[in-house]
């Protein structure tokens, strides 16, 4: 199956830790986006994983219907069927739900996979992530302690964020400043109250200076060399491994290539790409539509070319551009030729 078996999302993970690479985590929010991801992923020969964050769910639904668990499990079907056309694997992974959205977005959902289990199935997404960026540090460890064990009941895996993400995305916002940088003492107190694993899976975003949005290089100081040190405190303190967590890049945008290998040499599995694809996305459509801008609008009382305003056809053009994207962040992390399916 294109979509992961919970065992072959955790062979994924462990992969790209153990070679040193880490997935891309594409958001999406409808179909076309869904097929230029696989599209690209197909094109780079790399594994990968799309996500939905609760914006992108209640566009699913229908932007004037506004119900995100209906929006999020369209998505997650119409995945697990389309993906079956693709030489790829992928995961499906519900993106940045904050403390607001857990009960009208992120419980409903996993109850509709619990039902889902219990008939036999499997969960619809295979990670969820609790975005407990902007509560205190001992109310967000409280709620992913009451989430980890249901995740694990379903087999899936919790995403926490640990520290905090500058810019803004989908409402949730903070300012650009010295509290964008995770401290050993935080992940500790993490590792305090999650465990490290045999309490359920988890990945942890945690934060180097990231920032959400769109910024150019230099603007924002990223310091991937912190995972380095974190990862090595936690090993000396609980006897792991020198790489104990899976960690995940958030707000990468804007990143040098020399960043996001420091990050990945240091223990990122999975790094969230939105701006960039939206971008590449639009920028597709645009310069379609600008290059027959005559044949896409009836100018002057003409009839315009139906095969230019066909919504296929600058629709082609969008996921084309947007697929080229993903390549390009499948070969930058270093999945590109990776797949399981290969």
């Amino acid at each position: 199956m294109p979509v992961a078996t919970p065992e072959q999302y955790r062979e994924m993970l462990n992969r790209a830790k153990e070679k040193g690479f880490a997935f891309p985590a594409i958001n999406v929010s409808s179909s076309q986006t869904v097929h230029a991801v696989l599209q690209g992923l197909t094109e780079a020969g790399s594994d990968g994983i799309l996500q939905v964050s609760h914006g992108g769910s209640s566009y699913f639904s229908g932007h004037t219907i506004d119900d995100k668990p209906s929006g999020a499990i369209a998505f997650a079907k119409f995945t697990e069927e389309i993906a079956k056309n693709y030489p790829i694997t992928v995961a499906l992974h519900t993106d940045h739900c904050p403390k607001e959205r857990l009960d009208d977005w992120l419980k409903p959902i996993i109850e509709r996979s619990r039902e889902r289990v219990a008939e036999g199935g499997r969960a619809y997404f295979q990670s969820h992530m609790w975005d407990g960026s902007a509560v205190t540090l001992q109310e967000n460890l409280a709620i992913a302690k009451e989430l980890l064990p249901i995740c694990k009941e379903l087999d899936v895996i919790l995403e926490v964020e640990i520290g905090v993400v500058g810019g803004e995305e989908d409402g949730v916002s903070h300012e650009i400043n010295d509290q964008l940088y995770t401290t050993l003492e935080d992940v500790v107190e993490t590792i305090e109250a999650l465990g490290l694993g045999e309490q359920g899976d988890y990945m942890a975003a945690l934060t180097f200076g990231n920032v959400h949005g769109v910024y150019k290089p230099g603007n924002v100081k990223l310091r991937p060399e912190l995972l380095k040190e974190i990862q090595l405190g936690i090993a000396e303190k609980y006897g792991t491994g020198e790489k104990p967590l899976d960690l995940v890049f958030h707000g990468g945008s804007g990143s040098t290539p020399e960043e996001i290998a420091e990050a990945v040499r240091n223990g990122v599995v999975k790094m969230n790409i939105d701006t960039d694809t939206q971008y590449a996305y639009t920028r597709g459509a645009a310069d379609q539509i600008f290059r027959n801008y005559d044949g896409i609008l009836k100018i002057d009382g003409e009839v315009g070319n139906k095969k230019a305003y066909d919504p296929r056809a600058w629709g082609k053009a969008a996921e084309a551009s947007m697929a080229k994207r993903v390549v390009e962040a499948a070969q930058q992390l270093g999945s590109a030729g990776q797949s399981i399916s290969a």
